[in-house]
């Protein structure tokens, strides 16, 4: 069921619905506004941050819930060169840009329309220059609901060589309540992150995983590993990192055991900023809480930021003639979580979860 509610001049919240979840989002930055589901005793909640005043989304920074293009995350000091000519963009992070420049995607009115029952598709023309990047950009993302799984299927055709590195920017916290995320248990597919400066921005170095903080390859709880004496977490204040991907799965899960509600991140790009909300300020959000660091977790599906000056092929150059062609899906379950189906590893901040039962 497709619900549309209007909010303000061509700016709509469309409500899709089935048995197993509700999801609302916007033709404003393709906001993911809502996302109700159930826990293991039944009770409803919304497990996304998100704004009751909806002008909260239009002035204010985070990119809660939103599509972030044409370029997430961080390119140096605002500059590149493409084809022999030099392009500078916006610079509103630092001595960075970030996020696609002042008013990227998350900032845009989507034109959109409804497909079938489960299915929305969000259309918007970036003019060649509007941000700085080279190109008009004919961009689609196409938001379907299938029982317990939101998928985002993202597509663009550019007129001129240009970057692109699409991304959501949800921030998740399962527990659907005003805590922290600290015990949720976090799993991420991954053998290596990169490292950060100061800034944020990677430094190109990509580091191991296994003996620091960052090794998630095993479910561990965020609240023992985030404030950890480790350099990269100090510089970022918490997760901050873009966390690649290994040849086995490109995916993340995270857990919540007081509800058992678990979400499972699937994508078909090689990496995943994980952020844990550190920059929250204490701003008013929905329901009237305010939202402070480390209230929830960001898990931010892309390419490698400032790929064009760290890659030597780099895999966010999209050519006129070609196609970007990337997705995402969230799956939201309930899993019945016990004594008996929690394995502890050797460390006792080292889990895995087992016998899963889905139970709605």
């Amino acid at each position: 069921m497709i619900k549309i509610e209007k909010v303000e001049n061509n700016i709509d919240l469309i409500t899709i619905k089935n048995d197993e979840l509700e999801v609302v989002v916007s033709n404003y930055g393709c906001t993911l506004v809502k996302v109700l589901m159930k826990d293991q005793a039944g009770n409803v909640d919304d497990v996304v941050l998100g704004y009751d005043d909806f002008k909260s989304y239009q002035t204010l920074d985070a990119y809660i819930g939103a599509l972030v293009g044409r370029v997430a995350n961080r390119i140096k000091k605002g500059t590149f060169e493409l084809n022999s000519q030099t392009y500078h963009l916006p610079i509103n992070n630092g001595p960075n840009s970030l996020h696609g420049g002042i008013k990227g995607f998350s900032y845009q009115v989507f034109d959109y329309q409804v497909l079938d029952e489960t299915s929305v598709e969000f259309h918007y023309v970036s003019k060649d220059g509007e941000e700085g990047y080279p190109g008009e950009l004919d961009f689609k993302a196409i938001y379907s609901l299938e029982g317990d799984t939101l998928t985002m299927h993202y597509h663009a055709t550019t007129s001129k060589d240009t970057l692109i590195n699409i991304t959501n920017h949800s921030y998740f916290n399962l527990s659907g309540k005003k805590e922290n995320v600290y015990q949720h248990l976090l799993k991420v597919h991954s053998d290596c992150f990169a490292c950060i400066d100061p800034d944020g921005l990677p430094t190109g170095e990509i580091k191991d995983v296994k003996g620091t903080s960052f090794d998630f390859n095993e479910f561990a709880y965020i609240g023992d590993r985030v404030d950890n004496d480790d350099e990269q977490l100090q510089l970022g204040k918490g997760f901050d990192h873009p966390m690649i991907f290994n040849t086995k799965e490109n995916q993340v899960e995270l857990v919540h055991e007081k509800t058992g509600r678990k979400l499972t991140v699937s994508t078909t790009l090689p990496q995943a900023q994980i952020y844990t909300a550190n920059y929250l300020d204490g701003r008013l959000g929905k329901y009237g809480q305010h939202y402070n660091a480390r209230d929830a977790i960001c898990i931010e599906t892309q390419n490698m930021p400032d790929a064009i000056h760290l890659e030597e092929n780099p895999s966010t150059i999209l050519k006129a003639g070609d196609t970007y062609d990337e997705k995402t899906s969230y799956k939201f379950e309930v899993i019945k979580i016990s004594r008996e189906n929690l394995e502890i590893f050797k460390y006792t901040n080292f889990f895995r979860l087992k016998n899963k039962v889905k139970e709605f």
